[in-house]
């Protein structure tokens, strides 16, 4: 369940989101330094979205990977849901290819369901694949019943991954949508794996819980979060970090191998629902 670049060779197992970034112009070095700090410490795929900034972020993201290798990245961007069909679905990706600085994306999302048809949808993916613009696409933020939607849809098994914020807080995607991704054989992309964009955060990264096996491993908070992830079969966290410091933090979290006695300390103090739950979005 890895993402593959071009060149075959694998996205690695945690990404970069850019969700926020890009839109203050006095931060757009330290920013742009993130990411590139990020891409040389193996974090190769690269989130973003035509809604993050209205294509700021996307701006940002394309000058950050000049003078990288284009094939060793793995490109994502999303569409917004009502411009997800023929009459403008085209015209967003070429906009966001002009924006990136690339002639085509690794992988281009549906944002979120709207009122477009998802066959609709997926029948302007896989033109954009055809005529070489994207190489796959994807959804995210569709629960489990949504995806079995897709799947109903001529052609909507061709649908790669599912992104959607998961994070040690926000369990309720293990109780259905996660197994299901498992079985089709489905990478999960976790967005703000960190609680980036919840009033959780503060409550995870100073969990008793969280600061005991941080201290016993001698490792950060943010990195026993992004573990907790890594943990789970298929599961890419995509954390954002607007500083390179940040940024290799949560690289390091590859290092740290959870044990069994730590993750049941960790779903003790924070423990998945044992019923469907809607999905947490931000």
């Amino acid at each position: 369940m890895d993402f593959i670049t071009l060149c075959g060779a694998p996205a690695g197992r945690i990404g970069q989101g850019t969700w926020e970034l890009g839109v203050r112009p006095e931060r757009a070095a330290q920013e742009r330094d993130a990411l590139r700090a990020g891409i040389e410490a193996g974090m190769t795929l690269l989130d973003t979205a035509e809604m993050y900034g209205e294509g700021a972020a996307e701006e940002l993201l394309g000058q950050a990977i000049r003078g990288f290798d284009r094939e060793r990245l793995y490109l994502v961007s999303k569409v917004y849901p009502h411009n997800a069909g023929r009459q403008n679905i085209f015209q967003c990706c070429e906009d966001s290819l002009r924006r990136m600085g690339t002639d085509y994306l690794d992988l281009y999302l549906l944002h979120w369901r709207g009122t477009i048809p998802l066959a609709e949808t997926v029948e302007c993916m896989e033109e954009l694949k055809a005529r070489g613009r994207i190489r796959a696409w994807g959804v995210s933020n569709l629960d489990r019943s949504w995806m079995e939607d897709l799947f109903r849809t001529d052609g909507g098994d061709r649908c790669l991954t599912d992104q959607v914020l998961y994070h040690l807080g926000s369990r309720g995607v293990e109780y259905d949508l996660l197994p299901w991704l498992q079985q089709h054989q489905l990478p999960l992309m976790a967005y703000c794996p960190l609680a980036q964009g919840g009033s959780l955060r503060q409550e995870l990264l100073g969990s008793p819980a969280v600061q005991q096996i941080a201290r016993t491993r001698q490792a950060s908070p943010c990195q026993v979060l992004l573990a907790f992830l890594l943990a789970q079969s298929g599961v890419v966290p995509i954390p954002r970090s607007s500083s390179a410091r940040h940024t290799l933090d949560n690289a390091a979290a590859l290092d740290l191998r959870l044990t069994a006695e730590e993750l049941g300390i960790l779903d003790k103090a924070f423990p998945a629902p044992d019923h469907p739950t809607p999905l947490d979005v931000v």
